[in-house]
């Protein structure tokens, strides 16, 4: 342990002495090494190293939450969290997409994006739910775009623009599809009189 500590101290030592000569040599820099000085310096019980993070658990693991609810937990882990949020358990397509998601490591996209779609998904259930509940949502509040309004005009109208001509083309374009199927058996039936 000593040995370690020797180590550190000699290492610590040449770090000081670069920050130092780093010093000297920007001091004609306003503010340059002001968080250089050794003796100030907020990451020492972090840079300190003694190893005690080998050891495991070195703490009392707190009781465990009641789990009367699903709960999803990531794959690396082999237990359930002590203590973990159960007003809100999936349900639902997202709650499916969800479960899907957990059978994945968290270094694995196949659980991140379809974490990120389930949340998409959620919010349009839960207007779904809103409205079976005989609650109209007040989307405009909840989006915060009264605040928006007060603070960036610009921004707003600007996403509802955008949000705007989304729909008008994505409309234009399924009546388009529309249309020319009408034109298409419109000509049949021309034709068809016409050899009849």
């Amino acid at each position: 342990m000593e040995e370690i500590e020797n180590k550190f101290d000699d290492k610590n030592d040449v770090l000081v002495r670069r920050k130092e000569e780093l010093a000297q040599k920007f001091s004609h820099i306003k503010g340059w090494g002001i968080d250089a000085d050794p003796k100030n310096d907020p990451t020492y019980p972090i840079k300190k190293r003694t190893d005690e993070e080998q050891d495991g658990y070195t703490w009392e693991r707190p009781s465990q939450q009641p789990v009367n609810v699903e709960v999803l937990h990531s794959i690396e882990r082999n237990n359930t969290p002590a203590v973990f949020g159960t007003s809100t358990p999936p349900s639902g397509l997202s709650g499916m997409i969800r479960r899907y998601a957990f059978k994945y490591s968290e270094s694995d996209y196949a659980h991140w994006l379809p974490l990120v779609l389930a949340d998409k998904i959620n919010v349009v259930e839960g207007i779904i739910d809103d409205f079976s509940n005989a609650k109209v949502p007040n989307i405009f509040a909840e989006k915060g775009w009264k605040a928006e309004w007060e603070h960036k005009p610009y921004r707003l109208v600007t996403k509802v623009a955008i949000g705007v001509a989304v729909v008008a083309v994505a409309a234009a374009f399924l009546s388009r599809d529309s249309d020319t199927d009408n034109r298409v058996s419109r000509g049949r039936r021309l034709r068809h009189r016409v050899a009849s």
